[in-house]
């Protein structure tokens, strides 16, 4: 009966120890979905640029500026003088209202006090608020992908919607370095 306990943990011993074997994998990923969301944000794109475009088009009375960052703007006041402007850290205190492109008012006559860089706030915006000097007050079209993208904010701005912004920058509290 020793023996055969021996014999029993020896044979278990030399199984159990063996080395594990690579497995196959069950399916292949081609790609496939990774090329089918860019073509499907590339028509996103497309379709977006062309309904900023007509906007743009509607309004010749406006000077529409294209901005390095992908989003068009104008001036409804501009400041004349050299003044500053927001930098990383300063602290802001700015209005805005926010529409869809067909003009229904999302956010109207918000006020918000903001440290640049520092804060949550969607990339256009933050970018756009760079642009601005006291008192100033622009309106930004913004594409989907500079505006909330994807998620929304949650709240009444849904999936890919691009966003009209008026923004006026009421005031810039410079941090002292």
């Amino acid at each position: 009966m020793k023996n055969l306990l021996i014999v029993f943990t020896i044979v278990l011993l030399c199984f159990s120890c063996k080395s594990p074997e690579a497995r196959m994998p069950e399916s292949v990923q081609s790609g496939s979905f990774l090329k089918a969301s860019a073509e499907r944000n590339k028509k996103l794109n497309e379709h977006e640029h062309k309904q900023i475009q007509d906007i743009i088009k509607s309004n010749p009375n406006r000077d529409y500026i294209a901005s390095e960052s992908g989003f068009w703007y104008y001036y409804n006041t501009k400041m004349e003088r050299d003044t500053i402007q927001p930098k990383f850290g300063n602290v802001i205190n700015f209005t805005f209202d926010v529409s869809n492109l067909e003009g229904d008012e999302i956010y109207a006559n918000t006020n918000k006090t903001y440290v640049m860089d520092k804060e949550e706030l969607f990339t256009g915006l933050r970018e756009g608020l760079k642009l601005l000097k006291p008192t100033e007050t622009a309106t930004f079209i913004f594409p989907s992908q500079k505006a909330f993208g994807y998620y929304g904010d949650e709240y009444k701005i849904g999936t890919n919607v691009p966003l009209i912004c008026e923004v006026t920058l009421n005031t810039i509290i410079q941090k002292n370095d």
